[in-house]
């Protein structure tokens, strides 16, 4: 058993690709058009993973007001995503040199190096190194 595919709701799927993939440096593993499961509309089925994983993420973007309210809030503000890097110095600074939101300042715990920030769509993220 594994887990395949998380969802992250976005605005729009382009700029998400661009931030996983641009910014994160994950992989675009599929891109494909599709249809929603209720009323049949166009959507595309966007799945990015970091590289060498298998889980993946599957960007959405928000449909209909519900979904466009939970825009950004996948874990109701709490950090929901963790996403651990070999070299934290070099993953650091590729966040701060595209603009990333960063909240406070990288620190040390006793599971390694620490940081919180924000993805496009505005989900909180721990970015986690090794102490």
């Amino acid at each position: 058993m594994r887990l395949e595919l998380v969802t992250i709701v976005v605005d729009a799927y382009d700029p998400a690709i661009e931030f996983f993939v641009g910014v994160l440096g994950f992989e675009l593993v599929e891109d494909s058009p599709s249809l929603t499961s209720v009323g049949q509309r166009a959507k595309r089925w966007v799945v990015v993973r970091p590289p060498g994983a298998q889980t993946g993420i599957l960007l959405a973007r928000a449909d209909g007001e519900r979904q466009e309210a939970g825009v950004g809030e996948q874990a109701a503000g709490r950090v929901g995503f963790f996403l651990r890097v070999e070299d934290f110095d070099v993953a650091f600074a590729r966040l701060v040199e595209h603009g990333v939101v960063i909240e406070g300042s990288p620190r040390v715990e006793e599971y390694g190096r620490i940081v919180v920030f924000r993805d496009i769509a505005g989900n909180r993220w721990d970015l986690l190194g090794p102490a």
